[in-house]
């Protein structure tokens, strides 16, 4: 989805160090980069990166929500979204169009509070086409925006913000805690994206306006990494950026760090939360700030892990929550810490704070010991080496130390002061930030327990968006601006042709049958001194009873919780140390451990793993924990819309008498049932080496591989394990629309389909590639074309065929303006029904242009590349089934498509599932044609949920 505006926090993780490949994988890093500036001040960045054929490309621009004016918020935001839509020389659809001939990973783009991110990774041969379609939307793209495309851009993004802000449990926290930390005229004190009522009063002016003041070369970074010429390259961004006029000097972000003379608390009741939350905010410093680095280690201590002190006293001593968490949100002008903590049900926050009053007593009395500032620096480290994983992750972490440190040599800097950090510094930022200074309290409450937010707190202020049928404004998408093309020096409407065809190299699969049984899949690969793995144990859900369910889910957290020889706190004091990953989770069809860690600290990461599987601690306190929070999971999720409608479809596709129509972390009644002897029972008779896959990835042999293994070998005993099969339901014989009722919901979550085909089943792969221009191809789909760009009626729609040994279900999701329930539904179902006739020789052919190219980035990262042994160890695939899947993609025609459009596609024998409020919505949904909608839920329970 475009605009993930927390993307770039996530990508601040990652960096791009050349290093040494040698075992002892030294802490010195040397960065490799080559930058120069054009005459009109456009900043480039080269990284070159030979491990994969494909190549990343991102315009990032100095321009976030910070730049924006009280009264004309969101308007960065609001460019992110048009700059996809069309520029004059690459004509409606833009580069959304073009990614889908040319195989890159999907057109995306991000926003923050202090700048645009345009990316995108695609094979090397379309590196002119992306210099050329970047350069359009920077120079030769404000032209196209007309009145029309205004607004029906304004609908997405109010789309956007009802789904990920409105009609999500505390999705407005934020806009309440910035607005009282910041003062009103500070530009961080509104969200990045704007409130629906300055966008709703933008004018075609006002986006003119903006664009030319900050759209302009001297405000934007050009980052280029992966496999490429960079004198072929260096001559392409010059003929294509070169003649864009530069703009007007633009002023330098001031740094605007702000002082509370007050600690402000304030409560909400949040119609979608049920349990209650609290944050408490502290005014910190900007990035890069010398004390960010200490404050970072700070945030980790006390929240992360079972030695956190906040962990101790709220988890495991007052059991008031099940989990603490303590972030740095740092940006350009000014920063801020934040501690969160949801409580479980029926808690009152004033006990929640007290508890983290006496945690910060006890961090005052202690500090910080030596071992645990090595074990957090020891995470770090390996964090910093998975942003290796991905060229766009190189690039962009290149572009982010320019704009904000001034050159992207700072990352050698940067990683010196993440080291530098002492126990002494640690607790001279808590002194200076947190101890006894003022805070914004910010209390999250379900609807009715006021009681239960902080002591003195005030409401906060909300404008809630009322939906009124009729209110939003009507335009024609289909209209063609009309304009005067930008002068250009040649025809830039003339697209470049591909270059060479990159070489695309299968990664050689290596496969071992241990004498246990074990499987071991394995792929050698340098690029990085890392290695990622997974233990994968079949039977997961499928092996509970109905009135057992979520045994293996708890299972699965309560074996990362201790061992016979260590505490849950020493073992995991033991994997941090490491600077490692060990998490166990479940699956409706496995249970897996996954691992991830620096390749010199393979082999001792493994004796842990080994210990973890066969020496089980069986915590009592630890279950109780796990039990208690699985509860608390369950009752949010039933306020969640989009998780209602997820167990809903589930339940419905599959039918009652599946085992899979359960939500594998189970329900009330069958989780206050479950006992660790339970547990016991499931692991003594489920967990063989008879039943297991280990894939690995990463720069170790396969003769290390199994060398490491040899003792689980040996020690893990085989025992039979019979996986029950699954039996799939029947088809309905007509379809029903089922409801569920959020009374006052802003937005309808909408799921459709059915119970389809098993991963094995011969046509299965075909029916993913005829998916491909109805739900699978993002902007390329007819779905979004038509629901989002032509009617604005939503923020996204996708469609998929899921499966695994088992049948998967095919089916349709978007979350939809409340207004247009019915409109949604109608059109999801005639573009569905209508698709196999309609499908034209250009849908055939952009549909086999974007899975062939595609396979170029395929293997790029090591998720990838397990993903790969995954296919190839549970479905018996071919270790070059993706060039068999070649194959069928350049032999399918359209009669093919059509006939599995027939087979798959039957819109009168599909489920569909809205989640929304009944009264308004209901009634007319009644006129689809499938008999009057079955309500799920009586009018009253969700206020009673």
């Amino acid at each position: 989805m475009k605009s993930n505006h927390f993307l770039l926090l996530l990508l601040l993780l990652f960096t791009g160090f050349s290093y040494s490949q040698d075992k002892t994988a030294t802490k010195e890093f040397k960065v490799e980069f080559e930058q120069f500036t054009l005459d009109n001040g456009l900043h480039v960045i080269f990284h070159i990166d030979r491990s994969d054929p494909v190549v990343a490309v991102a315009l990032t621009c100095h321009v976030g929500s910070a730049r924006e004016t009280a009264g004309h918020t969101g308007f960065a935001h609001l460019f992110e979204h048009l700059l996809f839509l069309e520029s004059e020389n690459l004509g409606k659809g833009g580069l959304d169009k073009m990614s889908a001939r040319i195989g890159g990973s999907g057109a995306n783009g991000s926003t923050n509070r202090d700048i645009t991110n345009y990316y995108q990774t695609v094979p090397k041969d379309a590196l002119e086409k992306m210099i050329w379609a970047e350069a359009d939307k920077l120079g030769y793209f404000i032209n196209t925006v007309t009145d029309p495309v205004l607004s029906k851009e304004k609908q997405v993004v109010k789309n956007e913000k009802r789904e990920r802000y409105d009609n999500q449990p505390y999705g407005l926290t934020f806009e309440v805690i910035d607005k009282n930390l910041y003062p009103a005229s500070h530009p961080y004190s509104w969200e990045v994206i704007g409130s629906l009522e300055d966008l709703q009063n933008t004018t075609l002016d006002d986006v003119k306006n903006f664009y030319n003041r900050w759209y302009v070369p001297n405000n934007v970074t050009l980052t280029i990494a992966g496999d490429f010429d960079t004198n072929q390259a260096k001559k392409w961004v010059e003929k294509y950026f070169g003649e864009i006029k530069r703009g007007a000097d633009l002023p330098n972000m001031v740094k605007q760090p702000v002082t509370l003379t007050e600690t402000k608390k304030l409560y909400y009741e949040d119609n979608f939360a049920r349990l209650p939350q609290l944050n408490m905010t502290w005014p910190t410093v900007y990035k890069y700030h010398p004390d960010s680095y200490a404050l970072e280690v700070l945030a980790n201590y006390l929240s992360i892990g079972k030695r956190a002190p906040l962990y101790k006293t709220l988890v495991a001593d007052k059991k008031l929550t099940d989990a603490t968490e303590m972030f740095q949100y740092n940006s350009e002008i000014a920063g801020q810490l934040v501690l969160e903590i949801t409580a479980f049900d029926k808690t009152n926050l004033n006990e929640v704070q007290k508890g983290i009053n006496e945690a910060f007593k006890k961090f005052e009395a202690e500090g910080i010991s030596q071992q645990d500032l090595n074990r957090i620096k020891a995470g770090q480290e390996t964090a910093f080496y998975n942003g290796l994983a991905s060229v766009l992750g190189k690039g962009f972490q290149l572009a982010q130390y320019q704009i904000f440190a001034g050159t992207p040599d700072y990352i050698n800097q940067d990683i010196k002061n993440i080291l530098a950090v002492t126990s002494e510094d640690v607790m001279r930022v808590y002194t200076k930030y947190i101890k006894g200074k003022h805070f914004v309290g910010t209390s999250f409450v379900p609807k009715g327990e006021a009681n239960l937010a902080l002591e003195g707190s005030i409401p906060a202020i909300i404008v809630e968006e009322k939906i009124i049928d009729g209110k939003e404004a009507s335009f024609d998408a289909s209209i063609a601006a009309t304009y005067k093309k930008t002068p250009s020096a040649f025809d830039r409407s003339v697209e470049p042709p591909y270059g060479q065809s990159p070489d695309i190299k299968l990664p050689s699969v290596w496969k071992n049958k241990l004498s246990s049984g074990l499987n071991v899949y394995g792929i050698e690969n340098h690029e990085v001194p890392l290695v990622q793995f997974q233990l994968q144990i079949r039977g997961g859900m499928l092996l509970e009873t109905a009135n057992k369910i979520g045994v293996s889910n708890m299972l699965a957290e309560l074996m990362t919780k201790g061992t016979q020889n260590k505490t849950p706190e020493q073992l995991e004091i033991a994997i941090e140390s490491l600077g490692a990953k060990i998490k166990a989770a479940a699956t409706n069809e496995y249970i897996v451990i996954r691992g991830n860690t620096l390749a010199k600290n393979y082999n001792e990461t493994m004796k842990l793993v080994q210990e973890i599987l066969l020496q089980p601690r069986w915590d009592a306190k630890e279950f109780d924990l796990i039990k208690q929070s699985t509860l608390s999971k369950i009752l949010q999720q039933k306020a969640n819309p989009n998780n209602i409608a997820d167990n809903e479809f589930r339940k419905l596709i599959h039918g009652e008498a599946s085992i899979l129509s359960n939500n594998n972390i189970g329900t009330e009644n069958s989780v206050k049932g479950i006992t660790i002897e339970d547990l016991k029972n499931y692991y003594s008779k489920n967990i063989s080496p008879s039943i297991s896959n280990f894939q690995i990835v990463g720069a170790i042999s396969e003769a290390d591989v199994n060398k490491s293994l040899a003792g689980l070998n040996k020690e893990w005993q085989s025992k039979e394990v019979s996986i029950p099969k699954v039996e799939s339901s029947k088809a309905a014989a007509q379809s029903k629309i089922y409801f569920y009722d959020v009374p006052d919901a802003k937005q309808s979550v909408i799921r459709i389909g059915y119970l389809a085909l098993a991963a094995t089943d011969k046509d299965f792969y075909p029916a993913k590639i005829l998916n491909y221009r109805l739900g699978g191809g993002g902007f390329a789909s007819e779905l979004t074309q038509q629901l989002r760009e032509g009617k604005g009626y939503t923020y996204g729609i996708s469609s998929w065929f899921d499966g695994s040994n088992n049948k998967g279900s095919f089916a349709i999701e978007s979350g939809v303006r409340s207004n247009v329930t019915y409109e949604s539904v109608s059109l999801i179902k005639e573009i569905t029904g209508q698709y196999g006739k309609n499908f034209s020789k250009t849908d055939l052919d952009v549909t086999k242009d974007f899975l062939v190219k595609s396979n170029a980035r395929t293997f790029e990262t090591f998720s990838a590349k397990l993903n790969m042994l995954f296919d190839i160890s549970n479905y018996n695939f071919p270790n070059d089934y993706t060039k068999q899947r070649e194959k069928i993609v350049k032999s399918m025609t359209i009669e093919e498509v059509q006939k599995l459009s027939d087979k798959y596609l039957n819109v009168n024998e599909m489920i569909y599932v809205v989640v929304g409020d009944a009264k308004t919505q209901l009634q007319k949904l009644g006129e689809i044609g499938f008999g009057e909608p079955v309500l799920l839920n009586p009018p009253t329970e969700m206020a009673k949920n």
